[in-house]
């Protein structure tokens, strides 16, 4: 393959990555999306294997079978609940390989005593040090997420001050192994060792309930990393599909922290969530809640004209999707409308909550963005919260000492009767009371979500 073949055919997938990244924007889409920037993909790995003549035909048909056999295998046998560790695996998978390219190129010159241009070794440079750290933070993530370690931040002491000064000895480092004209090896090898380092502790201070932003903001890294690549291999394609997810995940990551009402710096660096419990002026003492039975909740549900379910994390960790679906059916078949009231950090990943509605084939349709659905909350007859907590918490809006105070939150207390469904009182992410549980208009279903919501299956259907 020619030149000029080579660059019209990633021309044509850059066009598929485009257009595939557009229609991720919505549910109703995003299958397809990701269809066509597959398809982009193929065809430049398939552009790029031929045009540099790496390996026979065969050998590259037998990768793409391989390949594309782990990750059917991967798409299938992985829970949609545990959707957000892979995610975080993928963008480690990601870093890594932008990694290893970075340091073969090096590896190559200093094997053939090539004077590496200066530019190509600050790409070189940025690929080791990007590609290390959303390796390795992604595997903190991959850990957090799946329980293997803590989901609450760890801090230490001058833990900020040594992440910066192991910032600047890799600036140093880096410098030191551009300008040197001697054929060093260590350098190269310390700063892998010192960003691999730096992946971790730029993460463990970073709370489960933060991920949203994590593993957004980690894609955004494998991204860059794959554009640094892209110049040090002189690859197009691979800068325009790099520089494609950088740019996308800041952006997405700066929609989730507009969600909490809080700055990026303050999610990555503020450990949100270590102190435990912070307290709110508004206590608890005094107030008491009422409980409902699944009976009464079943009345509630069945006679309603309108309800809007708003998922959490606990819905996922239930795995209460099916059954919150069959509800939704049940309140149809008897005139009422269901909508969904999505909240954009519920759950641990972006689009945590669609995801997980769209496997038990909840209608795109039903699916109502925060900003949409709060103008309707007040014509709402019955609103369910299902393992969400802080995202509908009313202190936000009034609560001034609260750590959430200011974080756009779903109205839920605006509804005319509310059920939340919960384990126990215990406090969300945050540590503190949610004044929505003690409303005059809440009732409390306790217990695990998919089990309540069971037993009000089978008590509407009797009604």
């Amino acid at each position: 393959m020619n030149r000029a073949t080579e660059q019209l055919v990633y021309l044509v997938a850059a066009i598929l990555f485009i257009v595939g990244l557009q229609r991720l924007q919505s549910p109703a889409t995003a299958r397809s999306g990701n269809a066509v920037s597959g398809l982009g993909m193929l065809i430049a790995v398939i552009a790029t294997l031929l045009s540099a003549e790496i390996l026979s035909p065969s050998v590259v048909l037998a990768g793409l079978v391989v390949g594309s056999g782990v990750g059917y295998w991967m798409a299938r046998t992985v829970r949609m609940t545990s959707m957000p560790q892979m995610v975080a695996l993928l963008n480690g998978f990601g870093g890594a390989a932008s990694l290893l390219v970075g340091g073969a190129e090096f590896l190559k010159s200093e094997l053939h005593a090539e004077q590496i241009p200066i530019d190509t070794g600050i790409t070189i440079q940025l690929s080791l040090f990007i590609g290390a750290i959303t390796f390795t933070g992604s595997l903190i993530a991959w850990a957090k997420l799946q329980e293997v370690m803590t989901g609450k931040p760890i801090v230490f002491p001058a833990q900020k001050l040594l992440s910066a000064l192991l910032v600047l000895t890799v600036v140093g480092l880096s410098t030191y192994q551009l300008m040197t004209a001697e054929s060093l090896l260590w350098p190269f090898y310390a700063v892998c060792a010192i960003s691999l380092l730096l992946g971790i502790l730029l993460v463990i201070p970073i709370g489960g309930a933060d991920m949203p932003v994590v593993i957004a903001l980690l894609n955004s890294y494998s991204g860059i990393a794959a554009a640094m690549t892209g110049f040090v291999i002189d690859n197009s394609v691979l800068i325009i599909s790099g520089a494609l997810v950088g740019s996308s995940g800041i952006i997405l990551s700066q929609i989730m922290c507009k969600a909490m009402n809080r700055s990026l710096a303050n999610v990555l660096f503020g450990a949100f969530g270590a102190a435990g419990p912070k307290g709110s002026a508004k206590s608890a003492a005094g107030l008491s809640v009422r409980s409902v039975t699944p009976e009464d909740a079943a009345i509630q549900l069945a006679y309603a004209q309108s309800v809007v379910v708003i998922p959490g994390y606990g819905m996922a960790v239930a795995q209460a999707q099916h059954a919150v679906r069959e509800i939704q059916e049940l309140i149809e078949k008897r005139g009422g409308e269901v909508k969904y009231a999505i909240h954009p950090v519920a759950g641990r990943m972006p689009g945590h909550m669609n995801v997980l509605l769209a496997e038990a084939n909840v209608p795109y349709d039903k699916l109502r963005e925060m900003d949409d659905i709060n103008p309707e909350m007040e014509r709402c007859d019955v609103a369910i919260v299902i393992g969400a907590n802080d995202v509908v918490n009313p202190g936000a809006r009034t609560d001034q000492s609260s750590p959430i105070f200011g974080m756009p939150i779903i109205n839920a207390d605006y509804a005319k009767s509310i059920i939340v469904l919960k384990r126990s009182m215990a406090a969300g992410f945050a540590g503190i009371e949610n004044e929505l549980f003690y409303n005059p208009k809440t009732s409390m279903l306790f217990g695990d979500a998919k089990q309540s919501l069971t037993k009000v299956i089978s008590e509407i259907k009797q009604l």
